[in-house]
């Protein structure tokens, strides 16, 4: 009869060992693992439909630059994108000086866009860091604003005074008719005029 007994408790006691240590260890990991499959699952499919808008967080506050046009708010076609990309390219080229145009949809967490468009221009270098020869023409459909911002080289040449005129009197004209490309474009050039 101790012998029954003695196997009974040594048996629970082994069963209880079984569910309490090794079963949730089986159970639990691959659970854990499903799971964690699952959120990133989850989160792949959340990047991927958000990963052509505007990314804040990339570098600090700021998206990861595209290219001499990084149109975060898709205002251009492909066409035009490939335009103003050659026209800053081969100015580059002759003269070293560096061009970006920026659209975006949001300036959070800044509340201007002068602010924005500073730091912006600083984050991604536009410029020679030598010279600070750099140019950044940042505006946002959504938010109807916009900003040209030179680097401390550039504006000797192109004062605040000088870009302001050139949003006023060639680039808004042409946002006001719904032609941002050209406004850009036109506005872009008369810069490039000025700049000597």
């Amino acid at each position: 009869m101790k012998k029954k007994i003695l196997i009974i408790i040594g048996s629970v006691g082994i069963l209880y060992f079984l569910l309490s240590y090794i079963l949730p260890a089986f159970v639990a990991v691959p659970f854990a693992a499903y799971n964690s499959k699952k959120a990133w699952a989850e989160h792949e499919k959340e990047y991927s439909e958000t990963k052509s808008d505007l990314v804040l967080g990339s570098i600090g506050d700021f998206p990861f630059p595209i290219g001499s046009v990084s149109d975060y708010e898709k205002v251009f076609n492909d066409v035009q994108i490939s335009n103003l990309t050659k026209i800053i390219s081969e100015y580059e080229e002759k003269t070293t000086r560096e061009i970006a145009i920026v659209t975006v949809n949001s300036i959070v967490p800044y509340e201007n866009i002068s602010d924005y468009s500073t730091d912006l221009a600083n984050e991604w270098g536009i410029g020679n860091s030598e010279t600070d020869n750099g140019l950044l023409i940042l505006f946002s459909k959504n938010l109807q604003e916009i900003r040209i911002s030179t680097g401390y080289g550039t504006e000797k040449i192109l004062t605040d005074e000088l870009c302001k005129k050139v949003i006023d009197e060639t680039i808004i004209p042409e946002f006001k008719k719904g032609d941002y490309y050209s406004g850009i474009e036109k506005g872009m050039t008369e810069l490039i005029k000025k700049w000597k």
